[in-house]
């Protein structure tokens, strides 16, 4: 019997090489179960039918594998022989990236029995390391949200407590790994969408440095802040799969050939912005778990420095301007008209409105009305404008800092998991949830996010998340610091 609750990828990836199990019989162990748990939680809006003949195609890859070679379990894509790390290892996969020929909505009605024509990159990428799609993760439609709870096909739940929300707005992928429904993931991060979801279910989240991973494939909310990422068990694993999808991509304007720097391997300096960290509302059980964490720092060996980041709360005001606007542009093309949901009226403006009107949710119908009122003549200025020039001050304020520190540490969201419902009628305490992950795509840099212990909550134990951030090009030092302080 496989024990899906320790199974890491390296760990997956050595049994599989030595002939402990198989992929078909991987594979059919989280397809059980899933049918045990998807229907409580909602993780998945879709299983795919061709899992098996997936995993049974990555067999043949290992049955040609020389077993006489050690295979490699470090965080490289590739093993011994070019044998990837991940031939045969069980994903799970956000809504709004496109694999070829199979549905793809975002959790959105507009988009309904929309079939994908292409690969994303990062799926052309990981088909070609061999790995197998479980199938299609629930999220806040279109990736707008912080508890997916705005999907079109219910909540997903957390599994630590199914009355509560798992985070957002990849919630699904977090809840699949948390509840060994995957074995890793892929999440999309515009604001904190994987880092906040992997707090909330215990597990590690990686938001890469803007640019370093492609976006094509990805269906864009705000294209200038959103990244794919994984979410995986382990740091180890978030590296593997990060390493094998980061590109320069032709396919992608904004896609760069980010150096990734190497990584210190003794002592780091770690930055704490404490005027911000201790002045956001942040529940005492989580500060308390933030200060443990830097003491567990410290005792390891780094060094704990205060730093000051003054612009760094004006993130949240500048992100809730740029991203609506954004996404106001991005969803314009969204009219029911050559494909998906089709509302039809008297001509064709009413069309538009009523297949818009009803195929949107309310939260995506409330920041495409936001985005096109701050991109509006007489507004621009005012609003859009002034948020851009924040962005660059606030960018500065992190370049400036990381020439003293290595990494700025955080919590990753100020309070634990809510209760499903909670903030459902009050968006901007929702918004305040993001406080502490969207300066990092404001500022274009990689992000972690790594368990950090639980917090009693009404008789639950609900996990943490400890985030570091680092210079773009940093995810080595993430991978380094991250593993060092507990994430594996």
């Amino acid at each position: 019997m496989i024990d899906l609750k320790t199974l890491t990828i390296k760990k997956a990836h050595e049994a599989l090489i030595k002939g402990d199990f198989s992929a078909v019989e991987l594979a059919e162990t989280y397809l059980e179960e899933i049918a045990k748990k998807n229907k409580e939680l909602n993780a998945y809006l879709e299983v795919y039918d061709d899992v098996l003949e997936q995993a049974a195609e990555a067999d043949k890859k290992l049955q040609n594998f020389p077993t006489s070679k050690p295979a490699r379990t470090d965080q490289s894509p590739l093993g011994e022989g070019g044998l990837s790390n991940l031939v045969g290892i069980p994903l799970a996969v956000k809504d709004n990236i496109l694999i070829k020929g199979r549905r793809a909505g975002s959790a959105s009605k507009i988009l309904e029995n929309y079939i994908a024509s292409y690969d994303a990159t990062v799926i052309a990428k990981l088909k070609e390391a061999g790995a197998v799609f479980l199938g299609r993760t629930n999220m806040d439609e279109f990736a707008m949200g912080s508890s997916t709870e705005n999907s079109a096909y219910g909540a997903t739940k957390n599994p630590h407590d199914p009355s509560r929300v798992p985070g957002g707005s990849s919630g699904g992928s977090a809840t699949a790994v948390a509840s060994d429904m995957a074995l890793a993931a892929l999440g999309s991060d515009t604001g904190g969408s994987i880092r906040q979801p992997a707090s909330f279910c215990g597990v590690v989240g990686l938001k890469p440095t803007y640019g370093a991973v492609s976006r094509y494939g990805l269906m864009a909310m705000a294209s200038s802040l959103d990244q794919i990422g994984p979410i995986a068990k382990t740091v180890e694993d978030a590296a593997i799969i990060f390493n094998c999808v980061k590109v320069r991509d032709s396919m992608d304007s904004t896609s760069t050939e980010v150096k990734i720097q190497k990584s210190k391997v003794k002592s780091l300096v770690v930055g704490v912005p404490r005027a911000f960290t201790e002045s956001q509302g942040v529940d005492k059980e989580v500060l308390a778990n933030f200060n443990q964490s830097l003491a567990t720092l410290k005792k390891l060996g780094h060094q704990i420095q205060d730093i000051s980041l003054p612009t760094v709360g004006y993130a949240l005001a500048a992100y809730y301007i740029i991203m609506p606007a954004e996404a106001s542009a991005n969803l314009a093309r969204f009219d029911g008209v050559k494909y998906g949901f089709h509302k039809a009226g008297e001509n064709l403006l009413e069309d538009y409105r009523l297949s818009r009107g009803a195929g949107f949710g309310r939260e995506v119908r409330r920041r495409i009305i936001l985005g096109t009122h701050v991109l509006s003549s007489g507004y621009y200025d005012a609003y859009y404008n002034k948020a851009v020039n924040a962005r660059e001050v606030i960018t500065a304020d992190f370049a400036r800092v990381f020439e003293t520190v290595d990494v700025v540490a955080t919590p990753t969201t100020p309070t634990p998991a809510f209760k499903l419902g909670d903030k459902s009628s009050d968006p901007l305490a929702m918004y305040l949830g993001d406080i502490f992950t969207v300066s990092a795509n404001i500022a274009s840099l990689p992000a972690i996010s790594v368990p950090s212990g639980f917090a009693a909550v009404a008789g639950r134990q609900l996990p943490l998340g400890l985030q570091f951030m680092a210079p773009a090009g940093g995810e080595a030092t993430l991978f380094a610091i991250g593993r060092a302080f507990g994430g594996q």
